[in-house]
């Protein structure tokens, strides 16, 4: 295991060893205002994710290249999120997420590789990287007055900050393609008790975009879909803290010419994903 997963491991159990010393203590002002017109929550889910279907393409000559037949895809990966809640008056809800994203697969070609006019020839070794980090900020109202319940509705502006890398393993050959850029998105959330202490929940963020600006770029000529779609089930041992498994489907892409491209390739992308994750998460509020 890396040292890099280890910190991330290491951070979820400090999180719950200081959810759990806190149980039975007095909450009283822990993350909310005296008068209760403002509240905090944070959220950190840990567990796993993997791809029902993954193809990515770099110009109209290149390869429909499948990331879960021929690229190393097809096993799990680890999973990270983060996530805060700012809400004023239990109506007005303000929410951070970051989601790292960064699989990385060693393979052997099978047969040619195309990206942006380069080959890669049939049997050579390759390091591939699909990294799309994204950072999410969001707004919700909730129509629903009473704070154990939830039915909010609100935008989101997601940045997404992309590195997809291919590599022969001697270094010799190297690809490289970097986007960073917004992207706005409609959100939807969810959320009823079921009896006193266990509550189940969804979470939408989706949209699509067939033209410029929406898609997130002021030029290119791209069309882009996003799903971001959870249903999760709780617990809330006390008013401050709760547990839950989340199970998540995420899926989209886009198709298009970017406007600014340089050669290599000529700016023609094509990458599309079908993939789930499966999580236990805290919540501190």
């Amino acid at each position: 295991m890396k040292l890099k997963t280890r910190k991330k491991h290491l951070l979820f159990f400090l999180f719950f060893v200081l959810s759990g010393s806190v149980l039975f203590a007095d909450p009283s002002g822990l993350l909310a205002t005296p008068d209760g017109k403002v509240s905090f929550s944070s959220s950190l889910e840990l567990g796993f994710f993997g791809f029902f279907a993954h193809n990515i393409q770099f110009d109209r000559d290149g390869t429909y290249f499948d990331y879960v037949a021929d690229g190393g895809q097809d096993v799990l990966f680890p999973f990270q999120r983060i996530s805060a809640d700012i809400t004023f008056n239990n109506r007005h809800t303000v929410t951070f997420l970051v989601q790292p994203i960064d699989v990385r697969t060693s393979i052997l070609l099978g047969e040619d590789l195309v990206v942006d006019d380069e080959t890669f020839s049939a049997g050579t070794a390759m390091n591939l990287r699909y990294g799309f980090d994204y950072y999410r900020l969001s707004y919700l109202y909730d129509f629903f007055e009473d704070p154990a319940r939830e039915l909010g509705i609100g935008l989101s502006m997601q940045f997404r900050d992309a590195v997809i890398d291919f590599a022969s393993a001697d270094g010799i050959q190297f690809i490289g393609n970097r986007n960073v850029g917004p992207v706005p998105i409609l959100k939807f959330r969810f959320r009823t008790p079921l009896g006193e202490y266990f509550w189940i929940g969804s979470e939408i963020d989706g949209f699509y975009a067939a033209i410029t600006v929406l898609n997130g770029s002021l030029e290119s000529q791209v069309t882009g879909i996003i799903l971001d779609a959870s249903l999760r089930a709780g617990i809330a041992p006390s008013d401050f803290f709760e547990a839950f498994l989340n199970l998540r489907y995420l899926g989209g892409g886009a198709e298009g010419d970017a406007a600014d491209s340089t050669p290599p390739g000529d700016g023609y992308s094509k990458n599309y994903l079908h993939a789930f994750s499966v999580s236990l998460g805290g919540r501190l509020k």
